[in-house]
């Protein structure tokens, strides 16, 4: 079930890319203005507060140069603007800004517009493509945030069970506590190395760079991923071995302690640290996932229990969960109702964008989750009233009034086969065991849908996203995009090769280039070679000295000179034996 739900998260976090919950409120210069002196700086307003990269501004010129650019900075400190100051020696015409930020949730975003200095350029430059993600990158970040979902819960969930559900046989659970503990270790790890290429854009490849992580620390994601990990560390190092000489009660409060901590940096990097009544939402975020870790999390120790535990655990034991559970549930009713008002913002939201149907899919599933939990109650009640009655003792049937001579009084056995005798306790354990796996099920589907819904744009941000300036460059093209097939006639030999050139236009461009495979999956050749040629002025051909980026590859050092319709010839090696070569008509416009 888990293979099976982490697979369909991968196919989710390639086939779109995800939204960022930042919107450009505002810029100076203006989109699509006309100033009549060189401005000094580009400044960007947010809606929300937004961190800066390396690489948050590119200009370009009227000629399609880039722009020497100052390190960006926050314009006077306000943590929802994003400035950067512009050489005094700007010439007339019309420049390109293209804009990448990160958002208070951790989500990246960016756009671009254009401005005017003394008049608008009769052909201004275009905007470059806009690389929100790598999908590589995107697939494997999205994959380490589920498993840290998962892992969080099973761990938190298995204390919970231990410390307030007191099961007289602990050793079912201890691999349970071990495998969250290093799953939630290794996918915290994952995600602080992958925090940069994520940001960026780029493929998995690019963190190797070690400055590129030491600029993720100091942002708040990347803050927040190493204050979750030195809170592993610390507790495996001391307060495990400290919990452990200690009384039952202090065991509660350094496993609370711990909880509450590890659900903050959660909290302090996703949808509650951005919007509006941010410390409502942050404490309302923080129950919500201590919630669902001891009801979910909960579930699988019981589960554990169940089945693996020498001796049945007593009724008592399972009836501390059935009100655990009632207690997490309705604290996740209460906090669910408060952030999905929060993230709406009106009823129509729910079936008018994308937030308000994954929450609406959200909201299915876990009916189907509470008619499981209903089934789980009923079994827990009747297994305790049964453990809880008196032995029944062995009866006789009377012999009948006026009987002749005394036949011996045959006894009636006490069981199932009796009309009127409730099944014994073995009977609702099994049916126990059975509710509670297909809690567990459906919850691993709730679990992976609220990971796709933290990463998607909430209603209310969206609706302000919409009244603000369009992060688009009105009237100019977009990058140019080609799909081309291969075959090179051997088995497996066959694929597709996404090329996409930015601006694709005369001048200096960039070119990406992503595989795929006879099914439609990433794939990596040996060696894929690009090249132009325009024949018409005999010029050419002209490499594109493409690079293998880890995943796909790029370059972006193509200059075509000159208009006109252009052959690309794409190479594709796929063995040291085996390639093939396509050509495609690429027009090149100024």
């Amino acid at each position: 079930m888990l293979l099976g739900t982490v697979l369909v998260l991968l196919v989710l976090g390639s086939a779109a890319p995800a939204s960022a919950h930042a919107a450009l409120r505002a810029s100076d210069p203006e989109a699509g203005s006309v100033v009549e002196t060189a401005p000094r700086h580009i400044t960007l307003t947010f809606t929300e507060s937004v961190g800066l990269l390396d690489d948050s501004f590119r200009v370009y010129s009227p000629d399609n140069r880039r722009v020497h650019l100052e390190e960006p900075q926050h314009a006077g400190g306000a943590s929802d603007t994003a400035r950067t100051e512009l050489p005094g020696d700007l010439a007339d015409g019309t420049y390109t800004v293209a804009w990448r930020v990160v958002s208070a949730d951790s989500h990246p975003v960016s756009g671009a517009f254009t401005f005017s200095v003394g008049a608008p350029s009769p052909t201004p430059p275009a905007a470059p493509a806009d690389h929100a993600e790598h999908p590589v990158t995107k697939s494997l970040y999205d994959t380490g945030r589920y498993l840290a979902y998962i892992a969080a819960a099973l761990m938190i969930g298995a204390a919970a069970f231990i410390g307030l559900c007191r099961p007289p046989h602990t050793s079912p659970l201890r691999p349970a506590l071990l495998i969250g503990w290093w799953t939630l270790l290794t996918a915290t790890l994952a995600l602080l190395v992958l925090r940069a290429p994520y940001e960026n854009g780029t493929s998995p490849a690019a963190a190797l760079d070690l400055s590129a992580l030491a600029g993720t620390l100091t942002g708040r994601p990347g803050l927040a991923l190493l204050t979750r990990l030195a809170l592993l560390l610390l507790t495996a190092a001391v307060l495990v071995p400290l919990a452990r000489r200690s009384a039952p009660r202090a065991r509660l409060v350094i496993g609370a302690a711990v909880s509450v901590a590890l659900a903050l940096t959660w909290a302090a990097a996703e949808h509650a640290s951005a919007g509006i009544q941010v410390p409502a939402a942050m404490t309302s975020s923080v129950l919500h996932l201590l919630a669902m870790a001891c009801w979910l999390g909960g579930l699988t120790a019981l589960l554990l229990t169940l089945h693996r535990a020498k001796t049945p655990p007593p009724p008592a034991t399972v009836a501390r969960f059935s009100r655990l559970a009632f207690v997490s549930v309705t604290v996740l009713v209460v906090t669910g109702l408060y952030q999905s008002w929060r993230g709406l913002g009106s009823w129509s939201a729910l079936t008018e964008s994308s937030y308000g149907r994954t929450l609406t899919a959200k909201l299915a599933v876990t009916v189907f989750l509470l008619l499981a939990a209903a089934f789980s109650r009923r079994w827990t009640t009747l297994l305790v009233t049964t453990e809880q009655a008196p032995a029944r003792v062995e009866t006789r049937v009377p012999e009948p009034v006026g009987a002749p001579g005394g036949t011996p009084e045959e006894p009636v056995p006490d069981g199932p086969n009796r009309p009127g005798t409730p099944p014994p306790p073995d009977h609702y354990r099994r049916a126990l065991r059975r509710s509670v796996l297909a809690e567990v099920a459906v919850a691993v589907v709730v679990l992976l849908i609220t990971t796709v819904l933290t990463g998607t744009l909430p209603a209310r941000a969206e609706a302000e996203a919409a009244e603000a300036p369009r992060p688009q460059v009105a009237g100019l093209p977009g990058a140019e995009a080609f799909t081309i097939p291969y075959d090179v006639g051997t088995p497996g030999g066959r694929g597709t090769v996404q090329i996409q050139m930015d601006p694709g236009r005369v001048g200096e461009n960039g070119l990406q280039a992503v595989v795929f495979g006879p099914r439609g999956a990433l794939t990596f050749v040996p060696e894929l070679g690009i090249s132009f040629t325009l024949a018409a002025k005999d010029i050419g051909p002209i490499d594109a000295k493409v690079t293998d980026r880890g995943g796909y590859w790029a370059t972006s050092d193509l200059t075509l000179p000159l208009e006109g319709s252009w052959t690309m010839k794409l190479t594709i090696r796929v063995s040291e034996l085996d390639q093939v070569t396509e050509t495609r008509q690429v027009e090149i416009t100024r």
